[in-house]
């Protein structure tokens, strides 16, 4: 088990990486001209705070339980990322967007699967 759940981390934190570090560094235009239209019409300072948060997130997947300190913060990191994902599904379903809704869904499904299973393993 151990194995599926660093599996589902490394996955879980090398998407919020990127996805985070894109927010952080991109205009809303180029965002949505790669598919990120979650962000169309968002203001630029919230678009950037949630690029950090994802970035920050993606770290406390992997450092404290790897780190063995502080290990608490790997399901409340990924609890946390859940939370993303619920209003990133919002927002699609509010665009009509299925298949985004879905992935999202996909998403925390797995966020919550790694919060879940790292906080009942220690």
């Amino acid at each position: 088990m151990d194995t599926i759940l660093w599996i589902c981390q490394i996955f879980l934190a090398a998407l919020f990486f990127y996805s985070g570090v894109m927010k952080s560094t991109q205009s809303e235009q180029k965002l949505v001209a790669i598919g990120q239209t979650g962000v169309e019409n968002l203001p630029l300072g919230l678009i950037r705070f949630i690029g950090i948060s994802e970035i920050l997130g993606a770290a406390g997947l992997i450092i404290p339980w790897i780190s063995k300190v502080g290990v608490l913060l790997t399901p409340l990191a990924a609890f946390c990322l859940g939370m993303i994902m619920v209003m990133a599904a919002v927002v699609h379903f509010r665009r009509n967007e299925k298949k985004a809704v879905l992935l999202n869904l996909f998403i925390l499904l797995l966020c919550l699967f790694v919060g879940i299973e790292r906080l009942t393993g220690f």
